[in-house]
């Protein structure tokens, strides 16, 4: 059986339209993308000394069963031009370059989406970028397959008053740094772990995401963009308040409001060329 149709059957049991139906269902899809399990874990604790056993771990991440790799959605190709690729791009995502040509947009590779989860890939030529977004309700299973990026995510910190992304809200950020692949796959909870994230690839990139459940308007999972604004509509007290409650500093927060995404923000549909799901 296919390695995408593996994780899909791992997808049907483990997710619903209400999300992950377990954290025991959420770590299972979580081995198969790209965590070693925790039993192997516990026994290569006891034959080896911790350097060891992160060598062998690190060794072996590429031609682990347990890993999705490029050529388990008909990306090798792409990927063996990643490993090779050197130098930089300017502009962004479809818009011209300083060669009056246009440069390759982001590229959508669609494999699957029901009620309760969407499985889907991005591949990103360098120097494109992925605004900051939100994953209203949703958890998200997120794997780099080949490649460089950077990540910036943050979570919405609790303030008086109902939500509104029309004002300026605060968020706490959780991730800022560059991630390179083979690397673990990241989860984002509905109200942690980075659920809003924004991706600027450093070389050619690929994503792997499971969305569980689905982006729906109808039921309130809208995506809305969001940028760094200035704080506005709350005092400093109410501020102060915010900080000593979530007991974190001021330069751990940014003012976050929704924009419409730029117009050199493209994202096209690609053809997608690994085994097709069995739905």
């Amino acid at each position: 059986m296919p390695f995408i149709q593996r994780l899909y059957e791992a997808c049907k049991v483990s997710f619903s339209p209400n999300g992950p139906v377990s954290d025991e269902a959420l770590e299972r899809v979580r081995v198969l993308l790209g965590k070693i399990p925790s039993t192997l874990l516990k026994i290569w604790k006891f034959l080896f000394l911790m350097h060891l056993m992160l060598a062998v771990a690190n060794l072996n991440l590429k031609k682990s069963k347990y890993t999705i790799r490029p050529s388990d959605v008909g990306l090798e190709q792409e990927a063996q031009l990643a490993r090779a690729w050197k130098g930089s791009a300017h502009g962004t995502n479809g818009k011209k370059g300083r060669n009056g040509s246009h440069l390759p947009p982001i590229r959508y590779l669609h494999l699957h989406e029901c009620d309760s989860f969407y499985i889907g890939i991005f591949c990103m030529p360098p120097s494109s970028i992925i605004p900051l977004h939100n994953h209203p309700g949703m958890t998200v299973l997120s794997k780099l397959l080949y490649g460089s990026l950077y990540v910036r995510s943050l979570d919405w910190l609790d303030v008086p008053g109902p939500a509104d992304l029309s004002r300026a809200r605060p968020a706490k950020v959780v991730k800022d740094c560059q991630m390179t692949a083979p690397c673990d796959t990241t989860i984002l909870y509905p109200t942690r772990g980075g659920n809003l994230h924004s991706f600027k690839a450093l070389t050619p990139c690929a994503i792997f995401d499971i969305l569980s459940p689905p982006y729906s308007s109808e039921d309130g999972r809208h995506c809305s963009y969001l940028w760094k604004s200035s704080m506005k509509g709350f005092s400093v007290d109410v501020l102060t308040g915010i900080l000593e409650s979530s007991r974190i500093k001021t330069s751990e927060v940014a003012w976050l409001e929704e924009f419409q995404p730029p117009d050199n923000f493209v994202v096209r549909r690609g053809l997608y060329k690994g085994p097709i799901i069995r739905a």
